[in-house]
């Protein structure tokens, strides 16, 4: 197949690429040094029309949920206006399809009794990140339904792996972690440790996105979860027992987002159903993934100092 890939330079979209490559697509990756800015329209007809994908997947978006609080304009262009754009694209190409990633943050705050959530559940987003991603939903089913665009959405739940952001917690515990070993000890700094949420693996994400690229149905909707939820502060504490150093841990205020979500868990039924993908990579070998980035990170970073000061 070929494929475009966008948000190629994030942290999902390295991840997407390779497996895509592995399989014999070829890819083009649109990221921040390569390709048109999500709010540039003309620039996304022209890129489908000189590459005539089979699929785009549209990766790209402002991410960060606690950012998007001080920040909603700037989310909601990237998210809802970018997607828009996308699918302006798509629309001069037909036949082509369209996995749009959106989030199961636009779940919003349910109750244990509402879990696991289905692609059924009420959809009641409380952040502008979750708002914006409901928007691009929107934009995404209309397309289908007004001019026969093949979208698909994807709603993947928390995931992790190598290449993220220090924004999210596994990745930054893990930093922290990482540069008290080189220190010989330190504090992790840590908001809220009471959420519990359904973690999975990048690279089960991606595996599950190309499954639905090729085998979800034109204008339908999917979780992509583990159907399992795990408390943050038990993801702090399997990385510090990984930890060479003693590790202490200390709450920041400043770390707390103005809402937090408790729960929430998610069925991939209907992913499974549709493509016969289930999750495959324990979370313990998950974290030992993001903590060895961490201290790959960590150490490149002292060495280029080290280097700068001879």
């Amino acid at each position: 197949m070929r494929a475009i890939v966008t948000g190629a330079s994030g942290f999902v979209g390295p991840h997407l690429i390779a497996h895509l490559t592995e399989h014999g697509d070829q890819v083009t990756g649109v990221g921040s040094q390569s390709g048109p800015d999500l709010l540039d329209p003309d620039g996304w007809k022209t890129l489908v029309s000189d590459v005539e994908p089979d699929v785009i997947y549209h990766l790209a978006g402002w991410s960060d949920v606690g950012g998007s609080w001080n920040n909603p304009h700037t989310t909601f262009r990237i998210n809802a206006e970018g997607t828009l754009n996308v699918l302006l694209g798509a629309q001069s190409r037909p036949g082509v399809r369209v996995l749009l990633v959106s989030s199961a943050d636009i779940y919003g705050t349910v109750t244990p009794q509402e879990l696991p959530l289905t692609e059924e559940s009420p959809v009641k987003p409380r952040s502008p990140y979750g708002a914006s991603k409901e928007a691009a939903e929107g934009l995404a089913r209309q397309f289908h339904r007004g001019f026969g665009v093949e979208t698909i959405v994807a709603r993947p739940f928390n995931h992790m792996g190598s290449g993220q952001s220090p924004n999210f917690a596994a990745s930054a515990f893990a930093l922290k972690i990482a540069q008290a070993e080189l220190a010989g000890g330190g504090t992790v700094s840590h908001g809220d440790l009471s959420p519990r949420r359904d973690f999975l693996d990048v690279r089960d994400v991606v595996r599950a996105y190309r499954l639905l690229a090729e085998h979800g149905a034109s204008g339908g909707t999917y979780n992509i979860c583990s159907g399992v939820d795990t408390q943050v502060s038990d993801l702090l504490q399997m990385l510090i027992e990984s930890a060479r150093v003693p590790i202490e841990t200390m709450t920041d205020p400043d770390l707390i987002r103005p809402i937090e979500l408790a729960v929430h868990r998610g069925s991939f039924e209907r992913l499974r159903s549709a493509t016969g993908w289930s999750p495959q990579i324990p979370l313990r070998e998950t974290l030992a993934t993001v903590l060895a980035d961490a201290r790959k990170n960590v150490a490149a970073d002292a060495a280029d100092t080290q280097q700068e000061k001879q």
